[in-house]
């Protein structure tokens, strides 16, 4: 941060704001350094703030308060191998896992159902689909309901599949919280990796009703910009005519063998230190 911008946000501290506007987070490259997610990377819960960890979850599960969901699924083709540390642009991409979007420059099927990369065994090595499906979700921790909105994407491994002993992959979790007239958002919802699963596979339960007196901070923080930017599909593709990138977002729908998209030297910039996450994150309820 310059002197001067320093300067501007102590006798301005209105400047500062939760959420970018959308030319800002454009020109930037499409996600502050200050963006924040949950990657399930090696079978635990990590913090990225702005492409860097700074909080582990040791504990096999995770609790948390679902603000906002992608109403579909997405989907990612990568026609090149990704390789640790560099960005790479899909070839083909879908905001609503149906039909490629417009801004695709070569869509590879006019449906996705259709695609042959779509097709399960046409991943690496036989096994999967090359065209990755995921989930995105917005959530917040149960005791600190107004603080950070965290991004978490989903692999389909994690968002479909059978019930094992009252655990549900995503998906089938939220029917049946549906099924029983209770939304997601009201529960606090305790996400347990799949002793079971070589990868990274997360199953979901309900553990305790969310209080009442904190769904209005719930709500705000439903509409805010950090969970509106959680669930939308952001790619970023290379214009080889001028060489620079372009950022193409879905209007909405919504790695984890993620890709990371961000950049890897974008620096964190926090309200708090590295020691207050850390503290909240290893508090327990």
């Amino acid at each position: 941060m310059s002197t001067e911008l320093q300067t501007i946000l102590q006798n301005n501290p209105a400047v500062i704001q939760t959420g970018l506007d959308e030319d800002t987070l454009a020109v930037a490259g499409g996600a502050s350094s200050g963006s924040k997610r949950i990657s399930i990377r090696g079978k635990v819960f990590r913090k990225i703030v702005g492409g860097k960890e700074v909080a582990v979850v040791e504990d096999n599960y995770m609790d948390v308060i679902i603000v906002k969901m992608a109403h579909n699924a997405s989907r990612t083709f990568y026609a090149q191998s990704y390789k640790e540390g560099e960005t790479v642009s899909p070839t083909c991409w879908s905001g609503d896992s149906r039909v490629p979007d417009p801004e695709v420059p070569e869509p590879q099927s006019s449906a996705c159902d259709s695609c042959k990369f779509s097709v399960k065994g046409s991943g690496m090595g036989g096994t999967g689909s090359a065209c990755r499906l995921n989930w995105r979700l917005a959530v917040v921790l149960p005791n600190d309901p107004g603080g950070d909105v965290m991004q978490l994407v989903l692999p389909a491994t994690s968002a479909f599949g059978k019930e094992d002993n009252s655990r549900w992959p995503f998906r089938p979790y939220v029917q049946m919280l549906a099924n029983n007239n209770v939304s997601a958002g009201r529960v606090v919802t305790r996400m347990q990796f799949d002793a079971k699963s070589s990868t990274p596979k997360l199953l979901f339960k309900p553990i305790a009703a969310v209080d009442a007196g904190i769904m209005e901070t719930l709500q705000h923080q439903a509409k805010s910009q950090p969970a509106e930017q959680a669930v939308k599909l952001t790619v970023y593709q290379q214009d080889t005519s001028e060489t620079k990138e372009v950022e193409v977002k879905t209007a909405e729908p919504v790695q984890v063998a993620e890709p990371s998209l961000q950049d890897p030297k974008a620096e964190a910039e926090e309200a708090n230190d590295v020691t207050d996450i850390l503290n909240k994150w290893s508090t327990k309820d």
